[in-house]
């Protein structure tokens, strides 16, 4: 049988591919749900059939196949990728470009400046668009980058001069940033030590009220005349400070979480210029039916020269220009830290609870509060805690080893190295129960008198009442449980909450305290709970 001419045969089938029905089915599936979709929704509005439209667009969109997009972390750290040449011609550029400028050879740096920028666009585009970059792209500019850095290294910018300069640079960074930190010191530490405008205010009303009325006077005298000052039976607590919203908190944050606050007894010691206001102040609130007792210091006449050490320092010419003297940040760069000539480390006040036994003869124990904190257990419990012969009772700190002895004192001096473990745990002052027996027995003023004889000229110690205190209480600390004394809500804005609540006393040491603008917001409401921001006083001068 004859084969059929050409116009007459039948056409061969060609054959799809797998994957063309594939998607061809997945099409057809998908048209035919969104029309069946369409129908039943062809009663509803107008915007109900606008969103169908625009899913059947993007999913329409979705069945593109899109290559996969680049990791760009990985291109730029791939050997063999022109990316990684381009970032390491650019880091290296950009050092020569600092050296040209230092030997004044302002046009290579404009070059090179220029590459850079080049370089940077060609990478930023390469990240955007999530694909590699290719030889033809990169080929311009890194020729012309090396072509710039040959330049540069044969006008003499070899690596030993590069690496000189730059460590020039680095010294001078290091330079601004020790500069920085001591000036930030130093306007905190000004912060800190102003006293704020409302609490000035606060300070004059009360001292007005004192002077107009006289009949305040007798109450006062009343109080302190009161049996309960030299009961053992009862709970007695000292706090020494010129500030009247602190001193204030912490009776009130201490009475309200007492069992039994009648038998708590407040000591406070305060100056001259803040006793009237002191007064007045605690005169006229209620503390639950606990005694007080406010004492102005200029009352000690025995507390002179010729006994206290600081006293004499306080009279010392080079002592009273190093803590008050006004001094430039060169000099505080140079000499010692800023916090080191803070007045406040010579203070009488200060330095009073070194002087316990001798303010309250006729006392057995008793527990020192400092005025940046607040309690919030009942601390009746720390007077029946056995101090196993011990004078003082405090909380270690020596969890970091910044805390030890040798962070504090001088071991470098014999004095020093012979006498004491520069391991030694260190502890905190803020809240501590005394034995004043135990502390009679052992003379600790004597030795406190002692060590401050010996730095004189500021050679064991530099700053504060602690590292005299941990000379002076040298073998004579218990330790007590870490719960009772929580530190740093003046510094620290990592403590844990959990640790804030279970503890019996939290403590503002540092610059941040509570009622300042800038203590740290989230431990502030613990002091405020305690603050009695009803008195008139205080709204009127807070509005002021």
């Amino acid at each position: 049988m004859g084969r059929r001419p050409a116009d007459y045969r039948r056409l061969a089938r060609r054959r799809l591919s797998s994957w063309i029905w594939r998607i061809l089915v997945k099409l057809l599936r998908r048209f035919t749900l969104m029309f069946l979709e369409l129908l039943s929704a062809s009663a509803k509005a107008p915007k109900n059939r606008a969103f169908l439209v625009s899913r059947c667009e993007r999913d329409t969109r979705t069945e593109e196949i899109s290559p996969p997009r680049l990791n760009f972390t990985d291109e730029v750290t791939s050997a063999s990728s022109f990316s990684r040449q381009l970032a390491e011609q650019m880091t290296l550029a950009k050092a020569y470009v600092f050296i040209a400028k230092e030997h004044n050879n302002l046009h290579l740096a404009w070059e090179l400046s220029s590459k850079i920028r080049s370089c940077q666009l060609l990478l930023s585009k390469a990240a955007m668009r999530g694909q590699p970059i290719l030889l033809d792209e990169a080929k311009s500019i890194i020729s012309g980058l090396s072509a710039l850095i040959y330049k540069a290294q044969d006008a003499h910018y070899d690596i030993a001069t590069t690496m000189m300069t730059m460590k020039s640079h680095i010294q001078a960074l290091e330079e601004r940033a020790n500069a920085a930190t001591v000036q930030t010191t130093i306007f905190g530490q000004s912060a800190a030590e102003a006293l704020p405008k409302n609490l000035h205010c606060l300070m004059i009303k009360l001292t007005s009220d004192w002077l107009t009325e006289p009949s305040r006077h007798e109450l006062a005298d009343e109080n302190r005349n009161s049996p309960r000052l030299v009961d053992n039976n009862l709970y007695h607590f000292c706090i020494f400070t010129d500030n009247v919203i602190a001193a204030s908190v912490v009776v009130n944050s201490t009475v309200s979480n007492a069992d039994h606050p009648k038998q708590l007894v407040f000591h406070i010691v305060t100056n001259r210029v803040s006793y009237k206001a002191m007064q007045a102040w605690f005169l006229t609130n209620d503390f639950k039916g606990s005694a007080l007792e406010i004492r102005s210091i200029e009352e000690f006449s025995w507390l002179n020269a010729s006994y206290a050490p600081v006293v004499k320092q306080l009279l010392d010419t080079d002592a009273r220009a190093f803590y008050f003297g006004e001094h430039t940040s060169q000099d505080t760069n140079s000499n010692s830290e800023p916090k080191v000539r803070n007045p406040k480390y010579l203070s009488l006040l200060n330095h009073l609870r070194f002087y316990i036994p001798e303010i309250y003869p006729q006392l057995e124990k008793i527990v020192f509060l400092d005025d940046d904190v607040v309690v919030q257990k009942d601390l009746t419990p720390l007077f029946s805690l056995d101090l196993h012969g011990n004078v003082n009772g405090a909380v270690e700190t020596c969890l970091e080893a910044f805390h030890r002895y040798y962070k504090y004192l001088n071991f470098s001096n014999p004095l020093i190295s012979s006498k004491f473990d520069p391991q030694a745990c260190g502890w905190a002052f803020g809240m501590n129960v005394f034995d004043l027996i135990a502390w009679r027995k052992a003379n600790v003023t004597a030795r406190y008198h002692y060590w401050q004889e010996q730095n004189r000229e500021r050679t064991l110690w530099k700053l504060g009442t602690l590292p005299p205190g941990l000379l002076a209480f040298y073998g004579l600390t218990e330790p007590l449980d870490r719960r009772w004394h929580v530190l740093g809500l003046g510094y620290d804005v990592n403590i844990d909450n959990r640790l804030i609540e279970t503890a019996a006393v939290i403590h503002y040491n540092g610059n941040m305290k509570p009622w300042l603008k800038l203590a740290i917001g989230r431990y502030k409401p613990f002091w405020l709970k305690f603050l009695n921001s009803s008195h008139p006083y205080l709204q009127d001068c807070v509005t002021a």
